[in-house]
């Protein structure tokens, strides 16, 4: 909840530093007033106040490349804002990933950034994607994709063929992470139980 935001500091602006939420890459810095803010908590697609302009500009309203909010954080002096977003393309005006031209990718494992091509399919299907089309018949045919890998991998646990174990495990991994971004859940999120059971010294398994 935000509360108690010191717009004065600024003359009642806030510096918004935006974060892609699943890659932790920085991808730009704007400044928000209420209004701004209120319309980015209201729409869930990120606006700002353009000082050059003098107005309200949700970014993307004229490339389409929006960017979607996930969370927005207050810093410990509630007068600089992190917001947490899926961004829609790229997020500079010049085509690249970033405003600091650094490429969007995962900072940590494979899992992230598979992860951010499956949310990528998700937003903008097309028709030659597998991830697509799997997203498209339903949340209950994603799930048995991953109760039917699960049951292949533990056929292959029995035998003794290393390959055909891993190639299973990379299907299961794929298809658990598109379940996620079909229930809109992050590996993040998922990562930071496993996190939460370790620092608390409980066991992995229920």
């Amino acid at each position: 909840m935000l509360t108690n935001l010191n717009f004065d500091k600024q003359n009642g602006l806030l510096p918004a530093v935006v974060q892609d939420a699943t890659t932790q890459t920085v991808l730009m810095l704007g400044y928000m007033n209420a209004e701004a803010l209120e319309k980015t908590q209201r729409e869930g697609v990120v606006t700002f106040f353009s000082r050059s302009k003098s107005r309200l500009w949700t970014k993307g309203e004229t490339s389409g490349n929006f960017l979607r909010v996930v969370e927005i954080l207050a810093d410990c002096d509630n007068d600089t804002l992190l917001v947490k977003a899926h961004p829609q393309g790229p997020t500079c005006h010049t085509g690249a990933d970033t405003c600091f031209d650094e490429q969007n990718v995962a900072r940590g494992s494979f899992l992230h950034e598979l992860e951010r091509i499956v949310l990528e399919r998700k937003a903008n299907p097309s028709p030659d994607s597998y991830t697509s089309k799997l997203l498209a018949r339903g949340m209950n045919k994603v799930a048995q994709k991953v109760g039917e890998e699960a049951v292949e991998l533990v056929i292959e646990a029995k035998d003794s063929n290393d390959e055909l174990f891993k190639g299973e495990a990379a299907d299961l991994l794929f298809h658990f992470t598109v379940l996620l971004a079909a229930k809109e859940i992050s590996l993040e999120s998922v990562l930071d139980i496993l996190r939460e059971r370790h620092a608390a010294k409980k066991p992995v398994e229920s």
